[in-house]
């Protein structure tokens, strides 16, 4: 593979050039793959699926050369089993469309849960016992160990020649068989009532000075946000942050929702990087108005949401088309009202690529999506929580 060195890129608006910085290109490629996503109006050549079809098989891959025989064989199957994170009332949403444009499968579903649940599930594959479902979330906590239980369809294959209708940007190069749905950014949370905007920190490192020391700020134990930031920082940078971030002396916290309705509150006045999805949550059920957040650059966004077809499910071919409407413009727009702000950052239109406009981004893409929790372990370590002995 030839890789190119530079410093900038130029790209066109109408007839305006403008440079586009190198934190940027990352994110205009993998919106312009979603863009340019061969549909399965310009489906490729006989002999081109026919070739991408040798090659799956190949590799010990499935791969079908026809949509239309993907919709046959879902038709008959008739059912679909989803083992899902996403919320109960996105995901009823979800299934009541796709249903519209199915009505032949009957969709079922039940919630994976939080990272507990996942391990749980994940044992049960390992015992053997984990049978019943077609579509499960390959939790980002355990991804590796998740992938050999996923039905090796050559999805990847499939959408790059038409058949079916996914961005190739979501899904992964590598296995060629998990579909990441949505993206993740990590924001800044506050309560107004307790600091003003103009106080609030505007820059990662302004959380280093004097004046938030000593229990001042929130912050997770478990610092995915700054693990997000290693693609622009690198991880020296990030372990070094995180030692000074320590010595601040923060409130620790685990998890999101629960924090944030703290800060909601009035217990806490700052929230360092809780997920944008979960802080939106918390503001629309504020009354008093009193919940806010600002986007700091850069911003720690990362793929979320991996789906794939389990490999002993007894309803694949709906499973395939249940992912394909999940990452269909109908399927990312229910994302972003019901969840909400849930569709990808990498959707043209979504409310994460309108609210990121223009900034600068610290894409956690399928390079960096594997070495996530890695990275998220060795910075928790440079926190210097005491161990367990």
């Amino acid at each position: 593979m030839r890789t190119t060195s530079f410093r900038h890129m130029a790209s066109f608006t109408g007839l305006r050039l403008r440079l586009v910085s190198p934190h940027r290109i990352g994110y205009l490629i993998i919106v312009s793959m979603w863009l340019l996503v061969p549909g399965r109006l310009t489906a490729a050549s006989s002999a081109a699926l026919v070739e991408a079809q040798k090659k799956a098989q190949a590799k010990g891959y499935e791969f079908v050369n026809s949509h239309d025989e993907i919709v046959e064989k879902a038709k008959k199957e008739g059912e679909l089993r989803l083992l899902t994170s996403i919320e109960e009332k996105v995901i009823k949403v979800m299934m009541t469309a796709f249903n519209k444009k199915y009505p032949f499968i009957n969709v079922s579903s039940s919630d994976l849960g939080s990272v507990a649940g996942a391990q749980r599930f994940l044992l049960e594959l390992k015992s053997g016992s984990g049978k019943g479902w077609d579509v499960d979330r390959a939790y980002t906590e355990f991804y590796e160990d998740y992938l050999p239980y996923q039905k090796k369809f050559d999805i990847l294959g499939m959408a790059e020649q038409g058949v079916l209708d996914i961005p190739t940007a979501i899904i992964d190069p590598i296995v060629r068989n998990v579909v990441t749905i949505s993206s993740n950014l990590q924001v800044v949370a506050y309560n107004k009532k307790l600091i003003s905007e103009e106080k609030v920190p505007n820059d990662w490192e302004d959380f280093l000075r004097p004046e938030f020391k000593g229990r001042k700020f929130i912050a997770d134990i478990r610092p995915v946000w700054l693990a997000s930031l290693v693609p622009v920082w690198g991880l020296e940078k990030a372990i070094n942050y995180a030692k000074k971030l320590a010595a601040q002396e923060p409130i620790w916290v685990r998890g999101h929702t629960r924090p944030l309705v703290s800060v909601q509150a009035g217990e806490y006045p700052l929230f360092i990087g809780p997920n944008f999805g979960s802080t939106k949550r918390v503001q629309e059920r504020d009354k008093l108005g009193v919940m806010g957040y600002k986007i700091v650059e850069p911003v720690p966004l990362r793929l979320h949401e991996g789906n794939g077809v389990l490999k002993d499910a007894e309803h694949p071919y709906a499973g395939l088309l249940w992912l394909e409407f999940m990452a269909s413009p109908e399927g990312q727009k229910i994302m972003d009202k019901y969840w909400p702000y849930g569709a990808s950052v990498f959707a043209p239109g979504s409310e994460q690529a309108k609210l990121t406009k223009g900034k600068r981004l610290s894409i956690v893409d399928w390079n960096g999506y594997k070495k996530l929790d890695e990275n998220v372990q060795k910075i928790t370590a440079a926190y210097g929580f005491p161990k367990v002995k």
